[in-house]
């Protein structure tokens, strides 16, 4: 495996309770993938990753093991990668939101109320994937072009880097 590089992101199974939540959550609403969770690579053996007691700078040796990462897939240039780097560690310390799961599955079964997207787009608070777009779109670097970060799930960051991969 390729050693991941500043700006990338990777993509991890979470154990226990909380990870058969998400992979509840995720085939609830068709989007099961094999991983429930989403950090960005930061350099240094550092990642950033949104957590219920809020967005935090961690040694990835201490994170979940990344299944996969995005590393040659999705195609950065320096720069991009130092913004990425720089977004994602200005994002430590952001709230999370367990509403924001409820938003994403009320989204995919078409009944979300637009109020509530609003909140969420205004709210500040981010679950992993979320912080993740949010890095990236803060960099310029638009994973999901039209779609509301609001709406990504994990599922959606996998989805993708198996479509690069196919492409590839």
């Amino acid at each position: 495996m390729t050693e991941p590089l500043p700006g990338d992101f990777g993509l991890t199974k979470i154990r226990g309770l909380a990870g058969a939540f998400v992979n509840f959550g995720q085939w609830f609403v068709g989007d099961f993938a094999p991983v429930q969770h989403a950090l960005v690579y930061v350099g240094d053996g550092l990642v950033v990753q949104a957590m219920p007691s809020g967005a935090e700078l961690i040694r990835l040796e201490d994170a979940s093991p990344v299944v996969k990462w995005s590393t040659g897939l999705v195609e950065l240039k320096t720069w991009q990668r130092l913004k990425i780097r720089d977004e994602a560690l200005h994002l430590v310390g952001t709230p999370y939101s367990f509403l924001d799961y409820v938003s994403i599955a009320l989204e995919r079964l078409g009944v979300r109320p637009r109020f509530i997207r609003d909140y969420v787009a205004s709210s500040g608070h981010l679950i992993c994937s979320q912080l993740v777009c949010e890095a990236y779109s803060r960099a310029g670097v638009e994973l999901f072009p039209g779609t509301f970060p609001g709406d990504v799930t994990p599922g959606d960051l996998y989805k993708l880097l198996k479509e690069l991969e196919a492409n590839d």
